[in-house]
């Protein structure tokens, strides 16, 4: 078939444009073989450049074409819908990046810009000459959607998928869903009671006819791909058979003994048989294996002999279950960066020196003191608070670079509900810089600085000591350039937000990435952030990097409408560019199952050949690379092509 090839080029406003001629590009591409028309346009992924397009592909009986712009990963989706509107089998569409690769890296070197520009779209002709024309592939759909976290991105996507008709199965590791929102005291910047908007919520979740609550669970293992995944999941031993159950609190009342409480930081006890705290769902009660004087000791057994149901089960061992699901949402939140290795600020040395969710407890009606902050060292009401911020964050020499977002305004409203539960009380914060990027933010910081009178100094605290029963804070006045030396009965640090434990072990087992910090990686910051790089896999939360309540929550629904879009349609249809298998070349010698990160290749125990699930590869080529036979091969990306794709763009330029 005679090829018939079209090439847009775009400016991209200046971004191309700006160092690359775009007019004398198009002009040079017009004498390449096969190219029957050349054109330039300023914005190409409007809608006029699309319908440019069109009508080009009309017109001139395009047999292929080559889209010279930015990255594909923005727009190949943009121009393959393009040509198909058109008439044109998508995947005869290729992108020359002529942005990232050539204009920007080049950006005051016009004529060597220009010249790389003509090289790059010459190899993607190349490319795109030896193209076949694909079908989607199709795949079924379960329409169920696994989460893997309650707190409350986690329980505002699974009442989202719900509420649309679909199944839920909600992970929670811990023994109640709630997450770190029902530790708070109140919200900012509203000021609202946690407890009265989020436990509504988890009662919903637990009551709801399509929901499956599976807490004090975690994620053993995960197998499939998108539409179609196989999850393993964990029950662990709680010694206390739920089902039966009535959670009346007798073994609770009676058990001998007391230890810190996870809920309340340490600030407060708890039994050896517990609930985590009283508004728990579900509301059922774990025993304390490390505590518990029966499996210590071997005595006591009391819990056991107060249980008027029976439900007490000491040989209670860890359940498996397996569960089918086409989509999963990743919504394990975050914790605090451990102080405890801060030494200049003596947390665990100095019991008066805090965290930010200690002080929620100590401000929280509900925690160990009933919403009067105390010291934990004496019980004592503190005259004089002094609030601590950036705790290892913006700190890359010794924590995390980046800021943790939430602090100045957490902060700021824990200085203000101080102030009112002791108006003769004085607080200080020691900021960087004061963050208020929210809706009603920046009108709540001025409230606690005007109408509070809280105290605001900028400057970083060099080291806390204690002198005489008080803690004595070094510091410098930077608006000032003075040193300072403040006495205070109570600290309070604002730690850097970091990722929940376990997140690279759990990355591992979804098949996605996280970056330095253990983040979890979404597949495109601004196009594609709900999504994971790995197809079916949705981001919700503080998962993927700090956020406050109000972003979660947005999140959440985000990434709950993606798998209702998802479970919209039966089928699901993927790129046919996968990798196909020469059996009559290939010799098992399984170097391109070992070189796949998608576990998308197994070799036949019967035929010893290997066999690619074109429902799992993503295309990356890695088999294609490994295979020393050379009996795999990627579509549309076959060696002929990208030989003759070096050869283009290695190749000279004449003068132009």
């Amino acid at each position: 078939m005679n090829k018939r090839l079209g090439v847009f080029i775009c400016h991209c406003g200046h971004n191309i444009a700006g160092s690359v001629d775009v007019k004398r590009v198009a002009e040079i591409i017009a004498g390449e073989p096969d190219v029957v028309f050349s054109k330039e346009y300023i914005y190409m992924c409007s809608s006029p450049g699309q319908e440019l397009v069109e009508t080009a592909i009309k017109e001139h009986k395009l047999t292929g074409l080559v889209v010279a712009a930015c990255s594909p990963t923005l727009h190949e989706r943009t121009f393959r819908n393009a040509a198909a509107r058109a008439g044109l089998n998508p995947y005869r569409v290729e992108i020359a990046n002529i942005r990232e690769q050539c204009s920007w890296p080049h950006y005051h070197e016009p004529e060597l810009a220009t010249q790389k520009a003509v090289l790059i779209i010459r190899a993607m002709l190349e490319k795109v000459r030896r193209n076949l024309s694909l079908v989607p592939l199709k795949i079924p759909i379960v329409p169920r959607v696994l989460i893997l976290g309650g707190g409350v991105s986690g329980i505002q996507a699974a009442l989202d998928i719900a509420d649309a008709g679909y199944e839920v199965y909600l992970v929670e590791k811990e023994a109640s869903i709630g997450g770190k929102m029902v530790e708070l005291s109140e919200t900012f910047p509203t000021l609202d009671c946690p407890q009265c908007i989020l436990t509504p919520k988890m009662t919903e979740l637990a009551q709801h006819p399509k929901i499956h609550l599976m807490a004090y669970s975690e994620l053993e293992s995960l197998t499939g791909y998108v539409g179609n995944f196989t999850a393993r999941i964990r029950r662990k031993a709680t010694y206390v058979n739920w089902d039966t159950c009535t959670g009346c609190g007798d073994c609770i009342t009676k058990c001998p003994v007391k230890v810190p409480s996870e809920f309340e930081h340490g600030l407060g006890k708890r039994k050896a048989i517990f609930v985590p705290f009283p508004q728990a769902v579900p509301n059922r009660p774990r025993i304390d294996r490390e505590n518990c004087l029966y499996f210590k000791k071997g005595i006591c057994r009391i819990c056991e002999k107060v249980c008027e149901t029976r439900s007490i089960v000491y040989d209670q061992t860890d359940s498996f279950t397996e569960v089918k699901v086409g989509a999963v949402i990743v919504a394990v939140g975050f914790k605090l960066y451990d102080i405890s290795q801060i030494g200049e600020y003596g947390y665990g040395k100095y019991p008066d020196v805090v965290d930010a969710f200690q002080f929620e407890r100590l401000l929280s009606a509900s925690g160990p003191t009933g919403g009067v902050p105390r010291r934990p060292s004496d019980g004592k009401v503190p005259k004089r608070v002094a609030f601590i911020q950036c705790v290892r964050s913006r700190d890359p020499e010794n924590g995390m670079a980046y800021c943790s977002r939430i602090c100045c305004m957490y902060t700021s409203k824990q200085a203000l509900i101080y102030r009112q539960q002791v108006p003769q009380g004085e607080a200080f914060v020691f900021y960087i810089d004061i963050r208020t990027n929210g809706k009603g933010y920046e009108e709540f910081y001025n409230r606690c600085r005007e109408e509070a009178g809280v105290v605001y100094i900028r400057g970083k605290v060099a080291r806390i000591v204690e002198e005489n029963g008080k803690l004595e804070l070094w510091g410098v006045d930077t608006l000032t350039g003075r040193q300072l030396k403040m006495e205070a009965d109570l600290v309070v640090l604002a730690p850097a937000m970091v990722p929940s434990d376990g997140i690279k072990e759990l990355a591992g087992k979804l098949r996605i990435p996280i970056d330095e910090y253990g983040w979890v990686k979404e597949a495109h910051l601004k196009l594609r952030p709900f999504e994971s790089v790995n197809a079916g896999i949705y981001l919700a939360g503080a998962c993927q990097y700090p956020k406050d309540i109000t972003d979660a929550v947005a999140q959440a629904s985000g990434a709950a409408s993606k798998v209702i879009a998802l479970f919209s349609n039966a089928e699901l249809s993927k790129d046919p560019l996968v990798s196909r298998v020469d059996t009559e070349l290939c010799v098992g010698c399984g170097y391109c199952e070992k070189a796949c990160p998608y576990d998308a290749i197994h070799i036949d125990e019967r035929t010893r050949v290997a066999v690619v699930n074109e429902a799992l590869c993503e295309g990356c080529g890695g088999c294609a690379s490994a295979c020393p036979s050379k009996a795999i091969i990627l579509t549309n990306a076959t060696p002929e092509q990208i030989l003759s794709m070096v050869f283009q763009a290695t190749g000279k330029i004449e003068k132009m």
